[in-house]
């Protein structure tokens, strides 16, 4: 059985959960609504940032924290997934051994090199960077599960190579640099994600993200390649669940030791007036090892037109301490943005109180 170790990511107590922050923001709200739900920190992505900020801007606010006035943790995801987005899935590029071909448009193309992704995530200046890594698809088969995972390993060498530059030629010391991270790929197959773990620990990193996608033929999570990744780490390494943000997987997953997570759930589902609640009557009787520990409240439903009660009384967060169900259901029904940014400000703060629960029961 997996024994799980408390690892801080530099001053914060793990297991954590980071917002996708893509483009340096979580839309609706700014940097002071994010730390006021106790969220620890946020993932921002550096293909994107790449493109659409650039090295000229983030240079002169000395990083994107500044540039968005964050004090809280950071990650900067390599541009891996956007292998999977935007070139598997939507043909708008191609891979090559020497790194991810991007056709932004017609008139524009980015090779975006192992090399090249350390070299801007400098820039960014996060307290983890990712490697970038080759997706393995859901749908491949061996021979090319096998081909994307020995791409991932070269580029995770490469990787490692271009970050140990940087830390010479910038003169960040050992105590000051970022934590560098290396992503298992290999799919559904258990011996490639083994081969894949073991080739990457031999290179040496601070920690392993679960890499692909994380659900089976049958639709369920697949904790299996989860398991295998999680029984092949050092024992001091980090384990980072990348995109994974179910509130059961979450729990699931770290129970198997990971300690890290990342996911555009939480965010994305309030904007569309999706929102989490605890089924307990507050925050002290929340029991995440019960079946059923939360459920979905969708306000814009009649039926909410005139409740004047709170969202959910196991939540302290701004909607739930300042407004009620029929006020919400109003500025949804409206189409109000506020209507979004508290909805948002809710799901942020569900989040933390299920990381802040999980490491009690750890």
């Amino acid at each position: 059985m997996i024994q799980y170790c408390m690892k801080k990511f530099k001053d914060i107590e793990t297991p954590v959960f980071f917002p996708d922050a893509t483009r340096a923001v979580l839309r609706t709200l700014d940097s002071k609504d994010i730390e006021n739900t106790k969220t620890n920190g946020i993932l921002v992505n550096t293909y994107h940032l790449y493109n659409e900020v650039g090295k000229r801007i983030l240079k002169k606010h000395r990083g994107v924290k500044q540039f968005m006035n964050f004090s809280g943790g950071m990650i900067s995801d390599s541009g891996g997934f956007q292998v999977m987005s935007l070139i598997k899935k939507s043909g708008m590029g191609k891979i090559i051994d020497e790194g991810a071909v991007f056709y932004p448009s017609r008139k524009k193309k980015i090779v975006f090199t192992p090399e090249k992704s350390i070299q801007f995530q400098f820039e960014i200046m996060p307290d983890m960077m990712v490697v970038l890594d080759d997706f393995t698809a859901a749908d491949d088969t061996y021979e090319k599960a096998k081909e994307t995972v020995e791409r991932t390993i070269d580029w995770a060498k490469r990787s490692k190579r271009e970050f140990e530059k940087q830390i010479k030629k910038r003169e960040i010391s050992t105590k000051d640099r970022p934590y560098l991270l290396a992503v298992v790929q290999g799919g559904k197959y258990q011996d490639l994600r083994e081969y894949c773990a073991k080739e990457l620990a031999e290179v040496g990193f601070d920690g392993f993200g679960y890499g692909g996608w994380p659900i089976d033929e049958q639709g369920n999570f697949d904790y299996e390649s989860a398991r295998t990744i999680a029984d092949n780490t050092p024992d001091n390494y980090f384990l980072y669940g990348l995109g994974i943000g179910k509130p059961e997987e979450i729990v699931g997953m770290a129970k198997l030791g990971y300690n890290i997570f990342d996911c555009v759930l939480p965010t994305r589902d309030a904007r569309h007036g999706r929102l989490y609640i605890y089924n307990a009557d507050s925050i002290d009787k929340i029991d995440i090892t019960s079946e059923n520990f939360y459920s979905f409240y969708v306000p814009n439903k009649q039926k909410y037109a005139a409740d004047t009660s709170k969202i959910s009384e196991a939540c302290d967060c701004l909607l739930c301490s300042s407004y009620s169900r029929s006020y919400l259901a109003h500025l949804f029904r409206i189409k109000d943005m506020s209507a979004m940014r508290l909805a948002t400000i809710h799901n942020l703060r569900f989040y933390s109180i299920l990381m802040e629960k999980i490491r009690e029961s750890l």
